[in-house]
């Protein structure tokens, strides 16, 4: 997951070095046991995308697969529903608002990659106290593939004022539900390609085993024709046989190409036949993702509130994320059926759903102890900080004429 809280120390951090036959990295490091025979059985390297899915959602070694990795300002990283109540709050009325519009009958608020469970937790009681009559007839669906995590959800999510199962995709295709759909932080651990110019040719990056049992990154074969496809369309590359960066990148400059946009967006396509799903996660346009400049890609890992350029430090002990790039999620989005609805930055989100509001009723009477009250204004400007979680990026899709007909409330102009 990319991380807002740690935002300022990701912009702070140098890029490690890289050289032009594509190794990278601060400093050597020794590959567990587990990871050892993996890349032994593959033949001593993997792709990096390959490297990543392991050391995420392996169910025996991934940080998220044994449930590892702790969300919350205590944990490896924070998310904006683990500072408080206040980001459920605010958005509940913006899923209301979905919701109603759906008409009658039975919906569902379906959360992929809940992590903690702590916005299912705040949204389920949000919309049950101010829109009972709704929440009589929504339940919640939690898409969990890491047994770990989902684990520690169904301990948060107890005795909540909703209904609430997990399932997985090939379920929900077969029974798709109307409703809402959030992908908080999600589509950002999805395992990312990673490409390498070398001055000649694009490379696909590997993560190889050295004879010394150490990790590195290395430069393999050139790109296949579908990563070749989306650097023209992305302009990073000429068509042709020659494939020639636009504009020139010099040797070594690498990124990170999105595999797994579509197929994702495509199964959630397939488990909402009416709605909206919202992704809220770091992204990027293009010409800021692709820059000259950004010559080592987005790709961050995190582990006990700090950050590090390294992705291949104590591989299943960190957090991996890569930013999306806007242009890629359109057009996966687009190809998977989905309607674009808009999007904009939290900060402006947040503010359109009353944020100001908010601050003003901590001034109130009854509103809580001053310590109470301080530590929710923190949260509260936290959220919409523009250096940290402020940034994230509100994406909105549809499904459906009721929820495309109508431009979501938080990038309407205030009425009145």
């Amino acid at each position: 997951m990319a991380h807002g809280s740690d935002r300022v120390l990701m912009d702070s951090l140098t890029t490690p070095s890289e050289s032009p036959d594509g190794r990278q990295g601060p400093e050597a490091t020794l590959a567990p046991a587990w990871l050892v025979q993996r890349l032994q059985a593959a033949g001593g390297a993997v792709p990096f995308r390959t490297f990543m899915e392991w050391a995420l959602h392996d169910p025996e070694h991934g940080a998220y697969g044994t449930g590892r990795l702790r969300v919350g300002p205590r944990g490896d990283f924070a998310t904006s529903p683990s500072l408080g109540p206040a980001f459920g709050e605010l958005l509940a009325p913006q899923l209301a608002e979905w919701l109603q519009a759906l008409g009658p009958g039975p919906l569902a608020l379906v959360e992929t990659g809940p992590g903690e469970g702590d916005l299912a937790r705040q949204l389920a009681a949000a919309l049950a106290l101010g829109w009972p009559e709704l929440a009589a007839r929504l339940e919640l669906v939690l898409v969990e593939p890491n047994a770990g995590m989902a684990a520690r959800q169904r301990q948060r999510l107890a005795g909540g004022p909703l209904p609430v199962r997990w399932c997985d995709w090939q379920e929900l295709a077969a029974r798709p539900l109307r409703g809402v759909m959030l992908a908080h932080e999600v589509l950002d651990a999805l395992a990312v390609e990673r490409l390498v110019w070398d001055g000649a040719l694009w490379r696909q990056q590997l993560v190889a085993l050295e004879a010394t049992g150490d990790l590195v990154l290395a430069p393999g074969a050139p790109v296949a024709d579908w990563a070749l496809g989306q650097l023209v369309a992305l302009d990073l590359a000429a068509a042709g046989p020659a494939a020639g960066p636009v504009p020139g990148r010099p040797a070594g400059w690498c990124s990170e190409l999105h595999p797994g946009l579509e197929p994702w967006l495509g199964a959630a396509a397939a488990a909402l036949s009416e709605g909206v799903l919202l992704v809220v996660d770091y992204a990027l346009e293009a010409r800021r993702y692709y820059s000259l400049q950004r010559s080592s890609g987005t790709l961050m890992a995190y582990q006990g509130q700090q950050a590090s350029p390294d992705p291949l430090r104590q591989p299943g002990h960190w957090d991996l994320t890569a930013h999306l790039c806007l242009e890629s999620l359109e057009r996966a989005a687009a190809a998977a059926g989905w309607q674009g609805l808009g999007q904009c930055r939290q900060g402006q989100a947040l503010l359109a759903l009353d944020l100001a509001g908010a601050l003003h009723g901590l001034q109130q009477p009854g509103s809580g102890d001053l310590a109470e009250r301080l530590a929710r204004r923190e949260a509260l400007l936290r959220l919409v900080d523009p250096a940290g979680l402020g940034e994230f990026r509100w994406i909105a899709l549809g499904r459906g004429a009721a929820t495309c007909a109508r431009t979501p409330r938080f990038l309407r102009e205030p009425e009145g």
